[in-house]
């Protein structure tokens, strides 16, 4: 196997992520597909080989000894990766994601335009869900270059891998990766906060210390993006509350009720021509989902959400059946990703 130019070849191809793992063809996904090369079956030794060749030291003694290990990583001309090593019951693996060296711009995404109304906020929590690959971490680049282009803002991320990187144009900003700049995503975000900041974008919201500071960083009148790994508005609140004991869930109901302002949950799907293209449901906190928080209904959030159209607000379903009456995808499409489908068997029939 000539590593680069598979690398190589699968940028050039437009591939989303490249895989290495033992007893396995190389492979890369494209378009949410994954397609295995011609090269003869990986041993362990050479999948080793790669991820000490990219890994520093201190990241591969991790991997050798915990068994995993995250990095941000470079290779050649081909570009920036987020990469994942670990061990599996074969042998080794890596995962790496390719990372897009151009920042992108919101006006070149499938995105409704109420999204920015997340860029007027001064304060309060904005969260991005969906599962991996999903394109979260591409969005909220997107929001914050929109920032960076019209604000004079203290922009800080705490990111594990640091990905996007962002040239200060109107903004101050100061990217921080875990394990290289800072030990902690709750550390990180503590000292945050006493290091001026007006935006705060937080890689992931993966634990209670992380939520409860991210939470009191909103509260001390922060804005605060971050990422959750759930699907849709109301399970991503349940997600949230459910991770605190139940003597405190009460106590975080409210204070989600003030001071989360916007979920935007987003998957993508494959385009009728090819390629991926993004649904998104889309919520904003208003008065009466405030309320549904507080009072723990949030079984009826997707129905505000449905009656909140005139807001920007948007369910999943409908983006979905958008997608489909414009024709950027296909009913079969429709049907696969429909969250509900019953009521998506009778729009494409």
């Amino acid at each position: 196997m000539d590593f680069y130019n598979l690398v190589k070849m699968a940028v050039d191809k437009g591939a989303s992520d490249i895989h290495l793992a033992s007893g396995n063809h190389p492979a890369y996904r494209l378009h949410g597909n994954v397609i295995f090369t011609d090269d003869p079956a990986l041993t362990e030794g050479e999948v080793t080989a790669v991820i000490k060749a990219l890994l520093m030291a201190d990241k591969f003694n991790t991997f050798m000894t915990v068994g995993e290990a995250d990095a941000a990583v470079e290779i050649g001309d081909c570009g920036r990766f987020r990469a994942n090593a670990f061990h599996q019951r074969c042998g080794t693996s890596i995962v790496l994601r390719v990372i897009n060296s151009v920042v992108p711009e919101l006006s070149t995404f499938n995105m409704p335009k109420a999204i920015r109304k997340t860029l007027e906020l001064n304060a309060g929590l904005v969260l991005l869900c969906g599962p991996t690959g999903s394109g979260k971490s591409t969005t909220l680049a997107a929001l914050l270059n929109e920032i960076n282009k019209n604000k004079s803002r203290h922009i800080i991320t705490i990111e594990d891998p640091v990905e996007f990187i962002h040239t200060p144009k109107h903004c101050i900003i100061n990217q921080r990766e875990i394990g290289l700049d800072c030990q902690s995503y709750a550390n990180a975000l503590r000292a945050a906060m006493r290091e001026d900041p007006d935006i705060i974008l937080l890689g992931e919201l993966r634990d209670r210390e992380t939520m409860s500071t991210a939470m009191t960083a909103v509260e001390t009148g922060h804005l605060v993006f971050s990422t959750v790994h759930t699907e849709g508005a109301a399970k991503t609140i349940d997600r949230l509350i459910d991770i605190f004991p139940a003597d405190q869930q009460q106590q975080i109901r409210v204070q989600l009720s003030t001071s989360l302002k916007a979920v935007i949950s987003q998957r993508l799907l494959p385009r009728a021509t090819g390629g991926r293209v993004a649904a998104f449901e889309m919520m904003f906190v208003t008065k009466a989902i405030s309320n549904l928080i507080r009072e723990n209904k949030t079984a009826n959030i997707d129905q505000s959400i449905q009656l909140g159209s005139q807001t920007g607000m948007i369910t999943m379903k409908k983006s979905i059946e958008g997608l489909l009456k414009q024709g950027i995808i296909t009913a079969q499409t429709a049907k696969a990703w429909s969250f509900d489908i019953g009521e998506t068997d009778q729009l494409i029939t």
